[in-house]
């Protein structure tokens, strides 16, 4: 059977949505965080700590759902309409015009471009974990030292403090911390990273946790098995739907050509996924699943849809098509993908170069 790789594609990827759905997968809410004057963001009015209730009538309940509604109206190219409570439990709707954003957002930070943040909720600057062999390991920092200045200046916050290390690549600085009963100076050089394509600060540690601000940020999807499958399923048509009609805009020009990622991006997004955790990678996995079940029922010989095409002719035509037209068409086909598989390692490579 022609199609049965595509379907099996299709299939997996049902699977794998339906299996997080019934095991439950710990997503973050789609709370906003307070945007940038001028941005598009700010003129419609978003507040620090808005929690998205609906995008354009469509509930969603995580920031991934709403970062998905939001990329298929930019695709559209139609202003955002959200529905949003705030902190103060008011509810407000406000629209987010999308006009600024061209061909090649989607290739981009697009959330960032509108001026749209998640929510940083304000931990206090106190370590809860120090990586094995890092520089803040050296220079003698524990969990549960409460950082209280940066070279003499007082900080409140986790950000505060990761902003004052983030800024000082290669650089020493002065921690005043807080351990116990005691309080003293610390010494720390971070050590230099780069990070989307601009040189930062690390010494190696991490906030500590806080439940009931994770409780308040985090929400857990579960559904029974017959609610999972639904979902599973309504979500790989709704991304099958959505790739087709990028790869029609794409061919219309309406989008730009730089949507497209090859072997080098995948592996990056591959490696990042794994790193947050086995949900995150297998969400991955069923995206890269429907990525191949549509490509492969493309009408371009050599592929599965190639061949439903030449069944479609022989239909037409009341025969089997001659050798020559089928020699004609797997070259093409050929050619296609090798224009393909070029276009993607052009568009990594420049990912890599440009950061």
């Amino acid at each position: 059977m022609v199609v049965a790789g595509p379907v099996a594609n299709l299939l997996l990827a049902i699977f794998l949505y339906w299996f997080l759905f019934v095991n439950g997968v710990n997503e973050m809410r789609p709370m906003l965080g307070a945007p940038p004057s001028g941005t598009a963001a700010a003129l419609a009015g978003i507040e620090d700590g808005d929690e998205v209730r609906r995008v354009s009538a469509t509930p969603v309940t995580t920031l991934q759902e709403f970062r998905w509604q939001l990329m298929k109206r930019i695709a559209d190219h139609q202003p955002v309409q959200l529905e949003v409570v705030n902190q103060r439990g008011e509810i407000h709707f406000r629209t987010i015009a999308t006009e600024s954003l061209d061909a090649d957002a989607l290739d981009a930070d697009f959330v960032r471009m509108l001026g749209l943040s998640a929510f940083q909720p304000k931990f206090r600057p106190i370590i809860g974990a120090v990586a094995t062999g890092s520089v803040a390991e050296a220079a003698g920092l524990v969990s549960g030292d409460l950082v209280k200045a940066v070279d003499g200046k007082p900080i409140g916050t986790w950000m505060q403090l990761a902003d004052a290390i983030r800024a000082s690549p290669e650089k020493p600085i002065v921690l005043a911390l807080v351990r116990g009963d005691m309080v003293r100076e610390l010494r720390v050089v971070p050590k230099a990273a780069t990070e989307s394509g601009k040189t930062i600060g690390r010494i190696g540690i991490g906030v500590q946790d806080d439940p009931e601000i994770r409780a308040r940020m985090m929400v857990e999807v579960r559904l029974g098995p017959l609610d999972a499958l639904l979902r599973a399923a309504d979500q790989t048509w709704d991304t099958s739907v959505f790739s087709l009609r990028m790869i029609g805009r794409m061919l219309v020009g309406e989008q730009s050509w730089k949507n497209i990622s090859g072997p080098v991006t995948i592996a990056d997004y591959a490696g990042q996924s794994a790193r947050l955790g086995i949900g995150h990678f297998l969400k991955f996995l069923a995206l890269i699943s429907i990525s191949l079940g549509v490509l492969n029922l493309l009408p371009i010989p050599i592929l599965d849809g190639g061949h439903l095409l030449y069944y479609f002719f022989e239909v037409i035509k009341g025969g089997p098509l001659s050798e020559r037209a089928m020699e004609v068409g797997q070259q093409i086909g050929i050619g296609l993908l090798a224009l393909l598989m070029a276009l993607a390692f052009f568009n990594d490579i420049n990912r890599l170069i440009s950061g």
